[in-house]
């Protein structure tokens, strides 16, 4: 069972109290400053987390995001068999994947987050110092660069929100260290086209070396979406007093709009009782009296208009609770 709920309040808390030493104005400055960054999609010249203040104003600003889109992704793979006892982060930062992914495994034993920044590792080590999970208090944040990572294995590498950082070549060489590394591998980025073009390009790379697709693909063709199309999902952020003041905002939520792929190297699950999902819901579900439409991507390589009446039964009751992003009941 899911423990996502329980490790974001965690989170949030430690969070909280982890932007209590930092000067508000200042806080709000560098704030701006990563807005107006991740708004650009030209890779970085230099690392985007300059500072402490940085650090504290993206883990105030993005982290809650970043661990909502990434708690997602980790319980559907949970869903699907994967059941990983080592986690790498490559470029984790804070540690947003370590949090998601100890939500989602009970198997999860050991997690290890790589980053340059090394004022970003140490905000990590503090924020997991009275996490409940083993897993995460015993998590090592260790200084490391993109192309001289230490030789280190893992069942899972995740590698989130960060290829846009990076030229094309930092990340097909980012994306090899991560297949060398582990036996699964997560790419997650914004649910934006050039983040989508990003994921297809690492799907490529996945596929041509013989892995197997684990989410949120239903098939291994060509992505079946129409010309300006792309493929990306939400996750609901509840966001806390402080994250609503740094962002100016109201509502006491927001969406993390994300696009990710998963799959695992030849041999980690091929096992026959994994059955293949019918297909992934890629638009919210329109639900009207007696039956849900789902626009989906399905098995067969096509994506198109699927409809579930009341007449299905058990299938329609499981469609009225699905939700964009699922696997198709």
């Amino acid at each position: 069972m899911s423990r996502t709920p329980a490790y974001a309040a965690e989170l949030r808390t430690a969070l909280s109290r982890a932007a209590r030493g930092v000067d508000e104005r200042e806080l709000t400055r560098a704030t701006e400053a990563l807005v107006s960054r991740y708004r650009s999609v030209a890779p970085a010249s230099a690392p985007i987390l300059a500072s402490r203040v940085h650090v504290a104003a993206y883990a105030a600003y993005r982290m809650p995001a970043t661990h909502a889109a990434l708690s997602r992704v980790m319980a559907d793979l949970a869903d699907r068999g994967l059941a990983p006892r080592s986690l790498l982060d490559l470029g984790g930062g804070t540690g947003a994947a370590a949090w998601a992914a100890a939500g989602a495994f009970d198997s999860l034993e050991s997690v290890t987050v790589l980053d340059q920044v090394e004022d970003a590792l140490t905000l990590g080590r503090d924020l997991v110092a009275d996490a409940a999970s083993p897993a995460l208090r015993g998590a090592t944040f260790r200084r490391a660069v993109a192309g001289a990572w230490p030789q280190l294995e893992a069942d899972l590498v995740t590698v989130s929100y960060v290829l846009s950082e990076l030229d094309e070549r930092q990340q097909d060489g980012l994306v090899a260290d991560a297949m060398r590394l582990g036996r699964a591998v997560v790419v997650a980025e914004p649910g934006t086209p050039d983040g989508y073009a990003r994921v297809l390009r690492v799907r490529s790379a996945l596929l041509a070396a013989g892995w197997t697709l684990l989410g949120p693909c239903p098939h291994s063709m060509e992505c079946p979406l129409a010309q300006g199309d792309w493929c990306h999902f939400a996750a609901r952020v509840s966001r806390s007093a402080e994250h609503r003041r740094l962002k100016g905002a109201e509502l006491s939520y927001e969406d993390e709009k994300f696009s990710w792929v998963a799959a695992a190297a030849p041999g980690v699950l091929d096992s026959p009782t994994r059955e293949a999902i019918s297909g992934r819901i890629l638009r919210h579900p329109l639900k009207r009296k007696g039956l849900v439409e789902f626009q989906v991507c399905r098995p067969d390589g096509t994506a198109g208009r699927e409809v579930v009446s009341k007449k299905a039964g058990e299938r329609y009751r499981r469609a009225r609770d699905a939700e964009w992003g699922d696997a198709l009941p």
